[in-house]
């Protein structure tokens, strides 16, 4: 969706959730993935399944029990696992991926999503489509400030509130997934959890910035300017309904602001925990809980509470605030918390796994990384696993040396930071905030596509402008 964020819980961030905290990539008990069958992987692609499908046949169904689904598959996994490898190491493998991600990931996204919910921008905005284009554009920039969680928890409401007048909307939230929940976090390691891995892994802060800014404006116009057209179609044809449920006000501001500040807190105390190096740490059945990130989870539960606290009823209903988005990412991201320990695993065995064949593509003849190999090969793992290991595997497969990649294999190390970022626009769970977005708009009446539908509209915008981007940029 790590001493702390981990390997998977780490791509959630911001999105990807802000990525700042500190991986984890060794799992809690040696868990050796070249011995591992492909099929252990069958939990995982069952859960991706269920969530594509279930909606579309059984949407009463899989409303009323889709945490019930995810947990069957969690055990379909966890309990063959226990009873061939033993209780000792599942039970291992459980609890890293709760203490290590789960815990701490849902701690951080549920702040974010408080302290954002509690930030009313006060006004009826008029949804057309320069006011939609310039909310995408802002959008892009705060996704590498505040990471793409942040910004997306912040501008999704009122740029839906903008449009609730309008007939068409379902493409506002599409392409607003696309930039500010993914690509627009491509410039700096706050702005999504894989470039805060390389950062810790010594890539210079503003490397990203100088090397990918190019990629990201290239991508990132060219949505803005086919949003830009379809929203302009879509407007002139259209017209508004005469009704518009937001009402009028005096004056544009913010309700609420005092949760900025404590926006800032969450950075704050999420950078600590990435900077901060302490010898203290508890070990709980093999895996290592430090002194930071405790240190932090413990702070962003006091601002989501003090948050929750001080802000104003009438700021909350503004927002039409509601815990059950929430909870349905918490819910299935516990199934795949779990169901990717093994896929994880296989992937990180590299050449010598089973996966080894995805591995040894992005290497030319010559024994030369090939730069556009590694731009599809991390993009699309990315689209479907967690962006941060991909990223680490990728990283590490190209020699794990920053200062060569940084200079000699500086085009390889941009692609494989432009895959891990930019593909996790590709499906629903290719970034936590893309299913946060998702179901907050259907909260609001947006009927957005089903798991499939969403990946049309990523196989026909995004998937042209990443192949032009091959030939420009990762030759």
């Amino acid at each position: 969706m790590t001493a702390w964020p981990s390997t998977r819980a780490l791509r959630v961030l911001a999105a990807g959730a802000l990525p700042m905290m500190v991986p984890a990539m060794a799992f809690a008990a040696d868990l050796d993935g070249s011995r591992l069958s492909p099929l252990w992987g069958a939990p995982f692609a069952g859960l991706l399944l269920s969530i594509a499908l279930m909606p579309l046949l059984m949407p009463s169904f899989w409303h009323h029990h889709y945490g019930k689904v995810a947990a069957a598959w969690a055990l379909a996994f966890l309990l063959p696992f226990a009873a061939i490898y033993g209780a000792s190491l599942a039970g291992a493998q459980l609890v890293h991926a709760l203490l290590a991600e789960y815990i701490p990931f849902i701690i951080l996204l549920g702040a974010l999503f408080a302290v954002a919910g509690g930030i009313h921008i006060r006004g009826n905005l008029r949804g057309s489509p320069r006011l939609n284009t310039a909310i995408l554009a802002i959008g892009a920039v705060l996704a590498s400030l505040m990471g793409t969680t942040g910004a997306s928890m912040l501008l999704i409401r009122p740029l839906i509130r903008a449009n609730d007048n309008r007939k068409h909307q379902v493409h506002v939230v599409v392409f607003f997934i696309f930039i500010v929940s993914n690509v627009g976090g491509s410039l700096t390691p706050l702005g999504d959890p894989p470039l805060f891995l390389g950062f810790l892994k010594g890539v210079e802060f503003f490397w990203t910035a100088r090397n990918i800014l190019p990629d990201t404006l290239f991508v990132v116009g060219a949505l803005l300017a086919i949003f830009y057209a379809l929203d302009a179609f879509y407007y002139r044809n259209e017209g508004v309904q005469r009704f518009d449920p937001t009402p009028d006000t005096a004056s544009i501001g913010f309700d609420g602001a005092v949760n900025f500040w404590l926006l800032g807190g969450i950075l704050f105390f999420v950078l600590l925990s990435g900077i901060w190096k302490s010898p203290a740490s508890f070990d709980i059945h093999g895996t290592v809980v430090g002194l930071p990130g405790i240190v932090r989870d413990v702070a962003l539960v006091a601002i989501t509470l003090l948050s929750l606290k001080i802000t104003a009823p009438k700021v909350h209903k503004a927002n039409q605030f509601g815990w059950e988005p929430m909870v349905e990412v918490a819910k299935l991201f516990a199934g795949i918390f779990l169901t990717i320990v093994p896929v994880i695993a296989m992937l990180k065995a590299g050449a010598q796994g089973p996966f080894g064949a995805i591995v040894s593509a992005v290497t030319r003849p010559d024994g030369q990384p090939d730069p556009a190999m590694y731009f599809w090969a991390t993009g699309i793992l990315s689209s479907f696993l967690d962006n941060a290991p991909t990223y680490l595997v990728f990283f590490n497969t190209a020699g794990g040396d920053p200062q060569a990649l940084m200079t000699t294999y500086a085009t390889t190390l941009a692609a494989i930071s432009a895959g891990a970022v930019f593909m996790g626009a590709n499906t629903y769970i290719g970034n936590a905030p893309n299913l946060m977005v998702k179901a907050i708009a259907e909260s609001r009446g947006v009927r957005m596509p089903s798991f499939f539908g969403y990946m049309l509209w990523s196989g026909v915008i995004l998937m042209p402008l990443f192949i032009i981007a091959t030939f420009i940029f990762f030759r």
